[in-house]
């Protein structure tokens, strides 16, 4: 079942197994983890963070005897341990010890968990239940955020996986820090997230929850309680698990036959029965986590982002389902392609879309500012970027997410400058049919111009 392709060299890549598994970012977390990973969690003998002393920098009333009643009720020594499991280093906060807050020697605990995840070469998984800064420390608490952020550069500067888990709930500078800086976030379904904790915010809204946060494009996935643990070890199993080897190109699902003239290919194109991205998707994966939005408030449905495992090998993709692609799916793209470089994951992308979104609001959405960034960071890429070109590839909006040397395309898609109607309107002619053949768009018409490098065969 493993692709081929006509007219070019076919790239290496292990055959695909039957009987894939595919989870789209709508599916519950637990179809994401059916068959072996889902065996895979995090091991048991934990070990616990070094006892610490509680300071009291500010000489706050009753601090003293606020931490020793918690850590009465708790059996911890401060609202944050931290132990090491076979896959990873877990940082784990306890909210029933002064609402998960973090001070100071907070601060400490998360420094140990995460030198000794940098020593041992291990991701780090943060399990965070908190409402934030401790006020009793005052700024000396607050400042932890950069001690926090600093520690997650310095491992992913390490080539590092760093997974965080959003419990309920997770509010404050630790969301806007060892939460939402991880490189996968995992939000606990129901839990209250958000830099706003409920008693300054001015309002409830479904903004500030996980189900909230994953509409913005905050969130990557959405989990069940009970699933959050096998989903850990997956995305873990993705992260670790990169070869930089190219992706092999996908087979062609659809037509076999190639288009008699320019018209025909852009119809075949068009047909709404033709394979769009989830049928490829489903049919090249055995599994598969999305990576959802692009971290600044947008989520495009017609861009689908994520990793997969193929075989033994994981591959992040990044799919157009045949919309308009916006600015929040260009960023998303982009973001999914940093996040490949640096744990050595081959990239896949299947362009299929009229074009980019060319309304009033992509516009104020920096439509032109997103596109050109996602042209960069496929150009400076590291890893090897492979496309297959598996319906409409309309202008600007589709090259973006084709690799300049490796781009193959099916019997039934097109790749052109500009959609025929719209050039027919720029060039003032009326035969768009005519003009479709002018502008040798066909698959073999690519081909042999030296825009693609072969077209996808059905093996």
């Amino acid at each position: 079942m493993g692709g081929g392709a006509r007219g070019g060299a076919r790239p290496g890549g292990a055959g695909r197994p039957r009987g894939a598994t595919a989870v789209a970012a709508q599916a519950p977390a637990r179809r994401a983890v059916r068959g072996r990973a889902a065996a895979q969690r995090p091991g048991q003998g934990a070990e616990a963070g070094a006892a610490v002393n509680a300071p009291d920098p500010l000489g706050w009333p009753g601090y003293r005897d606020q931490v020793a009643r918690a850590r009465e009720r708790t059996g911890g020594v401060e609202s944050v341990s931290w132990r090491r499991t076979r896959r990873a280093v877990e940082v784990v906060f306890d909210f029933r010890f002064l609402g998960g807050s973090v001070g100071t020697a907070t601060g400490d605990v998360v420094e140990a968990a995460f030198g000794q995840a940098r020593a041992a070469g291990l991701p780090v998984v943060s399990r965070i239940s908190t409402g934030g800064s401790r006020m009793q420390e005052g700024m000396l608490s607050l400042r932890q955020l950069q001690r926090v952020a600093a520690l997650c550069a310095r491992h992913r500067a390490a080539g590092l996986p760093h997974v965080s888990v959003l419990g309920d709930p997770t509010t404050g500078g630790l969301w806007a820090s060892l939460g939402a800086g991880a490189d996968y976030v995992i939000a606990v379904a129901g839990a209250q997230v958000g830099f706003a904790g409920s008693r300054v915010r001015p309002a409830d809204d479904p903004a500030y929850t996980a189900e909230g946060q994953f509409a913005a494009g905050a969130v990557d996935l959405v989990a069940e309680p009970g699933d959050v643990d096998a989903l850990v070890a997956a995305v873990l199993e993705l992260l670790t698990r990169g070869d930089a080897v190219p992706a092999e190109v996908p087979r062609a699902l659809g037509a076999e036959d190639l288009p008699a003239d320019g018209w025909d290919a852009v119809l075949r194109a068009r047909a709404p029965e033709r394979p769009r991205a989830a049928r490829y998707l489903d049919d090249y994966f055995d599994l598969r986590v999305p990576v959802n939005g692009d971290r600044a408030g947008g989520v495009d449905p017609g861009v689908l982002c994520g990793i997969g495992l193929r075989g033994e090998r994981p591959v992040a993709f990044a799919a157009q389902t045949g919309t308009a692609t916006t600015p929040a799916g260009f960023r998303t793209a982009s973001r999914l392609i940093r996040l490949a470089e640096r744990f050595a994951l081959p990239v896949l992308t299947l362009v299929d879309t009229p074009g980019a979104a060319n309304d009033p609001a992509a516009e104020r959405a920096g439509v032109g500012p997103a596109i050109a960034e996602l042209f960069t960071v496929v150009a400076e890429s590291r890893v090897p970027v492979t496309t297959l070109v598996i319906g409409e590839g309309g202008s600007g909006g589709a090259l973006a997410l084709a690799s300049p040397e490796h781009t193959w395309i099916t019997p039934d898609a097109y790749f052109s400058v500009i959609a025929p109607e719209l050039a027919a309107n720029i060039l003032k002619r009326d035969d768009v049919p005519a003009l479709a053949d002018d502008l040798r768009l066909r698959p073999q018409d690519l081909v042999e111009l030296g825009v693609v490098r072969g077209i996808a065969s059905h093996g």
